[in-house]
């Protein structure tokens, strides 16, 4: 995920010079009393191409989305825990922007299909990876509040433990297959590293 999106979406007035405008920020949203979305509206540029224009927008089923974007963020052939806790990152990632819609010349979207928010790929779906969405679907990693947050992350570094990203609340892509295949570690335990105070709960 690239970092200019967090700082074009920061600096909402140099957004409206850019062409698109950022909703008022909806408050209090948590997991006690805001359920999963059933849909989500994905912005379609071309190649997902993170500054191409947008194409049209895609309406598709919340679950069916993340199981479109996790092969494209994590290797599919990855630990097993290692896709767990990005299938959970993915989702929360998502939920949190679907509160925070965007319009950008005409189009009102939740997220696009570019490394601006998350690389979604319609029908690219794997066993390993719908699998660890499936599994971990009824759980979110949230701070104690409950509020919904994006859990960020990056790639981080091959084959490294990656202790730059360790409690940074971003994330380390290759970090989590470290700590999952070397480390042995369950992906909760992995998302405790990354994301410290934030709790694993059931919805």
């Amino acid at each position: 995920m690239s970092w200019l999106r967090r700082l074009g979406f920061v600096l909402s007035g140099m957004a409206l010079v850019a062409g698109w405008s950022v909703a008022p920020p909806v408050h209090a949203q948590t997991i006690f009393n805001t359920p999963y979305p059933s849909v989500i509206r994905v912005a379609i540029r071309a190649y997902n191409n993170p500054t191409a224009p947008i194409l049209y927008v895609q309406t598709i089923g919340f679950e069916e989305y993340c199981e479109d974007v996790l092969p494209n963020e994590w290797i599919p052939s990855w630990n097993e825990e290692a896709l767990k806790a990005g299938a959970i990152a993915v989702k929360m990632f998502a939920w949190y922007w679907t509160l925070h819609p965007h319009t950008e010349n005409g189009w009102t979207y939740d997220v696009d299909n570019t490394t601006n928010y998350q690389t979604f790929k319609y029908l690219s779906g794997h066993y390993q990876t719908d699998l660890a969405v499936q599994q971990t679907w009824n759980m979110v990693f949230v701070p104690p509040d409950g509020a919904i947050k994006p859990l960020d992350y990056r790639q981080g570094y091959e084959g490294r433990p990656n202790y730059a990203f360790v409690g940074t609340y971003i994330m380390s892509q290759w970090g989590t297959e470290y700590w999952a295949k070397v480390a042995k570690l369950p992906f909760n335990q992995i998302l405790s590293l990354f994301y410290p105070g934030y709790q694993l709960r059931w919805v």
